[in-house]
């Protein structure tokens, strides 16, 4: 965040800069508000392009085997262009490299799944996703595994079929 804000300034004294340089070409037939707006423009602009890039720069620098299977798409007042072009603002990503099984239940798969924020830290979470019945459960502390491959102290919850985190795991998507 810090380094964008400094991204941010530098492009803003750099269109001001240039503004300034083209104005003294011309023989200052430029207004005096010239430098200014261009810097607070272009300083606008940068801003707005990292918010649009952040996704396609995090989505790429994942590792393989991470997929993403869900993103929300963000709308602000404040930010009228994004109700026309709304943006990725956190999304979330299921390590299916690492899916665990158990031989007597193959239906039921352990995942790591991952919530990333823009300005936040990445969470992450435990998921057990009955691909059969269509359910899954957040492992806590208090589950437990048996030995025949059995869960204890789990709440699973019914979703849906179309459920983002469900089709990623199981592989329907």
């Amino acid at each position: 965040m810090f380094l964008e804000l400094i991204a941010i300034f530098i492009a803003g004294i750099a269109a001001a800069g240039l503004t300034l340089l083209v104005n003294r070409f011309l023989g200052g037939r430029l207004p005096r508000w010239m430098a200014p707006v261009a810097a607070g423009g272009v300083m606008i602009l940068v801003a707005v392009f990292s918010e649009y890039g952040w996704f396609a720069r995090t989505e790429a620098a994942l590792p393989e085997g991470l997929v993403v299977a869900q993103t929300v798409e963000e709308k602000a007042l404040y930010r009228p262009w994004t109700y026309v072009w709304p943006y990725v603002d956190r999304f979330v990503a299921v390590d299916t490299a690492t899916a665990r099984t158990h031989p007597k239940h193959p239906g039921i798969k352990l995942t790591q799944v991952y919530f990333f924020g823009r300005w936040a830290p990445v969470n992450e979470m435990m998921v057990l996703t009955d691909c059969v019945a269509e359910k899954r459960a957040a492992l806590a502390d208090a589950s437990s595994f048996e030995a025949d491959g059995s869960i204890d102290g789990t709440e699973w919850v019914a979703v849906s079929p179309e459920d983002p985190i469900v089709t990623t795991v199981c592989g329907t998507t």
